[in-house]
């Protein structure tokens, strides 16, 4: 029995580019990629709750602490902490004007 010589998956794949496919018009390639789901951010972190925020941040930081991760990893991890901060740093921001609010005997309802 032969053995051929083991190639890596897809090592003779075609790459891929955001041009028209070969066959498709330019018109119509626009518009596939128009009707494609968008990319969200993934350092959008406004729907996080203040708790889930820091506690995702809290693993980041021990995540980073470790020294473990690859550089691009902890690059992105690093990003997603920075972006976890200033999330965190707006909401209690919020609720120190909500507190001032009901010290200072304002309604909250002045706020929203």
């Amino acid at each position: 029995m032969s053995e051929t010589p083991s190639q890596p998956p897809f090592a003779e794949a075609p790459a891929l580019s955001s041009g028209a496919a070969p066959g498709r018009s330019s018109a119509r390639a626009a518009k596939a990629s128009a009707a494609a789901p968008a990319v969200t951010d993934p350092n959008d972190v406004s729907a996080l709750s203040f708790e889930d925020a820091l506690t995702e941040l809290d693993a980041i930081v021990r995540k980073l602490e470790g020294g473990q991760a690859k550089l691009e990893e902890a690059i992105a991890d690093y990003e997603r902490g920075a972006a976890l901060r200033r999330h965190c740093e707006a909401r209690l921001a919020e609720a120190e004007q909500k507190v001032q609010a009901i010290v200072s005997g304002s309604s909250l309802r002045d706020l929203t």
